[in-house]
């Protein structure tokens, strides 16, 4: 006997939504995202939802056995979703636990006092950047907070122009006689020549195109007050819109791609003590690289490899979740693609290694974990995405059963589960999850990954070092064809099969039942995000590459006429924008702007409410703007997804202004 007796299944269901979205409201005000404990039993319910999910795939939606295309489409579906559940157990595990090292770099900053500063030698690795990004990190570097400093950029594109720039800025221009071992290779080469010349006590990585903050050295030297710590890892935070950003329009209401894992992904393997070397940004102890041999070469990710054998010596990395450096993100999204095609290869390469999970060495477990749980991110979560937007048309083009579910039970079993994962992770990472858009990043670059994926793990050696291009022209639309015609394809399919179901009872629609329905609401689903992923591929012009700041205060001293206030609402290197004070086009005067001086400038625009102004700084104003914009603040663009933004900024996308910028 039921208290409700007359409650239909459709209606339990929803009661379970309701309960889900209501403890969504309450979470906020009683979760700290710091406590273990509390992030434990959030990760506890979403283990339980999971396996309840995974249990009624299992043992309600699959077709019978048999030789039978519903039974082929059926379970190879539900191994694909499988897998990538698998993982997504694996990442809710790694989140549980959290390490935050604010306090522990204030504690210890100038750990080695009375005694001198350590000496640190800084090595910009270079291969094809072009002078203006080059000069912006050399700047950035000459003025850090450090006094005992050192600085090599390792050239291996051996060109004249950087070893005359270079020379003019008082810095060590290193070359060698080949490419051998790529990056890696390039900054063995250059701990070769230190070590022959009396080693310094660090080292730290940066690439060629990410710009320190003045206080990089003196937060992350802190955390080495632990003798065994080897390596001290930071995020990457970027001055420019990923191309999904930018190419959406998105760029001041969603965070780029990589914010999850820096952000969050990283202080939770911190936390487990596997928290790993991205290359750029780090600082590494001189007795540890010297312990493993230099940088590791076997892998074209020689930073997490790097990881592994510092491990495998008993040294530690640490994470300090702090924005120390910022730099260029991949402006073009077949530069972005190939990049995290590139990430993947090279972590197969590892996972077939020495080093791997079954490799005999000396690696902890949750070592042997980290390296397996990154495998089957990159193995799985892709493939599942591209599954996800092709086994519906099995449906309506040949009436073969992929999930034979009912809309009670789905909503039960599955939007429970999908909405606890939703609030979990977005109450964890303040926001950073949004559907469509998560989908959008994973399927765009879906085809290269898993193809990668696949042949990383069949074929791990003979694959050589791709260097992401960065900078170059981009002020004009540029269509990726070759990226956008598989989804094109997909998405003129998808619509096919709706439209042959509207006009045809031979085909799917004259199915009536709720599997018609779930298949339905799935194919809508695929619908916008094929859409959406059509349009990421469309690149838009750039014409700033800095995130401007906060508007500020500023003095305007015109030929002839007295100095007014203006307010500053964006400025970049070559360009300022003024509100307050309407100007006419040829004005010419004085800009004093605070940490720079004063600037000529010339009004080369009118606008409603002021102006822009062409900058014309002498080499003095040139480099304090580049400190200004790249060495101090906090961290730029956007740190979590504002929903209201989003939607604002995907209308103006939508519309022929934002199309025409």
């Amino acid at each position: 006997m039921t208290f409700f007796p007359y409650l239909t299944a459709f209606d339990v269901s929803l009661a379970h939504l309701a309960l889900v979205a209501g403890a969504a409201l309450i979470l906020p005000f009683v979760i700290d995202r710091e406590t273990s404990l509390h992030r434990v039993a959030l990760f506890v319910v979403a283990w339980g939802l999971a396996i309840r999910y995974a249990h009624w795939r299992a043992t309600e939606t699959l077709a019978p056995l048999g030789l039978t295309w519903d039974w082929a489409a059926s379970w190879s579906f539900f191994a694909f979703e499988m897998l990538a559940l698998i993982s997504s157990l694996s990442a809710f595990v790694i989140m549980s636990r959290v390490r935050v090292r604010h306090t522990e770099a204030d504690e210890n900053a100038e750990w080695w006092a009375p005694d001198p500063p350590p000496r640190v030698a800084v090595l910009i690795a270079t291969y094809n950047e072009d002078q203006e990004t080059l000069e912006r990190t050399i700047i950035g570097t000459q003025v850090l907070d450090h006094d005992r400093l050192d600085m090599l950029v390792l050239d291996d594109g051996r060109r004249d122009w950087l070893a005359e720039l270079c020379a003019a800025r008082g810095v060590r221009h290193v070359t060698r006689p080949d490419n051998l071992g790529a990056k890696a290779g390039n900054i063995n080469h250059a701990l070769h020549l230190l070590e022959a010349e009396g080693p310094p006590d660090f080292i730290a990585v940066l690439d060629a195109d990410f710009v320190p903050h003045r206080q990089f050295l003196t937060r992350t030297l802190a955390l080495f007050h632990a003798p065994d710590v080897g390596l001290v890892q930071t995020p990457q935070h970027f001055f420019n819109a990923d191309p999904i950003q930018h190419n959406l329009g998105l760029s001041r209401s969603y965070p780029d791609e990589q914010r999850f894992f820096f952000d969050h992904m990283q202080p939770a393997r911190d936390g487990w003590g596997t928290a790993f070397c991205c290359g750029t940004s780090s600082v590494i102890r001189w007795p540890a690289v010297a312990d493993v041999g230099g940088f590791p070469t076997e892998s074209i990710t020689e930073d997490f490899m790097l990881t592994l054998t510092l491990q495998d010596k008993g040294w530690r990395t640490v994470y300090l979740d702090e924005p120390l450096t910022e730099g260029l993100a991949p402006e073009g999204l077949k530069e972005y693609v190939a990049q995290r095609a590139r990430w993947c290869l090279g972590l197969m390469q590892i996972a077939r290694s020495r080093h791997g999970p079954l490799g005999d060495t000396a690696l902890r477990l949750r070592d042997r974990w980290s390296v397996t749980d990154s495998v089957f991110y990159w193995l799985t979560s892709f493939a599942f995405r591209l599954a996800a937007v092709v086994y519906p048309l099995l449906y309506w083009f040949f009436n073969i059963t992929v999930v034979d579910a009912e809309v009670p039970d789905v909503i039960s079993y599955f939007g429970v589960y999908f909405l606890w994962i939703l609030t979990v992770l977005n109450l964890l990472s303040r926001g950073m999850l949004v559907p469509i858009l998560n989908e959008v990043s994973q399927l765009v670059a879906a085809i290269p990954i898993t193809r990668a994926a696949v042949v990383g793990l069949l074929r791990p050696k003979g694959h050589p070092f791709s260097v992401t291009a960065k900078g170059g022209d981009r002020s004009r639309i540029i269509v990726q064809w070759r990226l956008m015609m598989p989804f094109a394809v997909l998405l003129v399919l998808t619509l096919a099969g709706l439209l042959i179901g509207i006009v045809s009872d031979r085909f799917a629609y004259h199915d009536t039942g709720d599997g018609k329905a779930v298949i339905l609401f799935w194919t809508l689903y695929n619908l916008v995000v094929l859409s959406v992923t059509v349009l990421a591929c469309v690149e838009l012009p750039r014409r700033e590459r800095h995130v401007a700041d906060a508007p500020e205060r500023a003095i305007f001293a015109p030929e002839g006429g007295p100095p007014r206030r203006v307010w500053l609402a964006s400025l970049t290197r070559d360009v300022v924008r003024i509100r307050g004070v309407p100007m006419e086009p040829g004005t010419r005067g004085i800009m004093q702007i605070r940490d720079v001086g004063d600037v000529p400038v010339t009004v080369f625009s009118r606008e409603d409410d002021g102006a822009r102004l062409h900058l014309f700084p002498e080499p003095t104003e040139h480099d304090a703007l580049l400190r200004r914009f790249y060495t101090q603040g906090d961290a730029p663009g956007i740190r979590a997804a504002h929903f209201f933004s989003i939607l604002h900024d995907a209308a103006w996308r939508l519309s022929f202004r934002r199309r025409g910028e």
